[in-house]
């Protein structure tokens, strides 16, 4: 039941700060560069798809692990969000003609950030549930 609710938690704190953050900065700093190449509305099953594995990805190799037998935690998380978001804002910026190294560096500080804070809230929410 452990990795139940560790996925959960971590899914549910991913989701609910990625929506903030790209409702306040994201949205806004990517309409100011990109508008019109934007999909409106955003497609829906390509990023359920990618946050359902991203997570499930951070629980294995990072959360679990630390929830079971006290491995670090808060820096590979924040590594995996620096390679994760980094690979995909590095590779748009060198062949998108628009990407901007605003985006580059804000979407990549905040894959790191947002990848240790989930981590780091769904071993403590386990913890405290189970």
């Amino acid at each position: 039941m452990q990795p139940v609710i560790l996925y959960a938690t971590t899914a549910a704190t991913f989701l609910i700060l990625d929506a903030i953050m790209l409702t306040l900065v994201m949205k806004p700093l990517f309409t100011r560069h990109i508008g019109p190449q934007l999909a409106d509305p955003i497609r829906i099953l390509p990023a359920a798809a990618f946050y359902l594995a991203y997570v499930a990805g951070l629980v294995y190799l990072v959360s679990l692990p630390a929830l079971r037998t006290g491995t670090p935690l808060i820096l590979p998380a924040v590594i995996i969000g620096l390679m994760a978001y980094g690979t995909y804002e590095f590779t748009s910026w060198s062949v998108m003609r628009d990407w901007h190294p605003s985006m580059v560096v804000t979407d990549t500080l905040w894959g790191g950030v947002l990848t240790a804070l989930s981590a780091w809230a769904g071993v403590t929410l386990t913890k405290a549930l189970t």
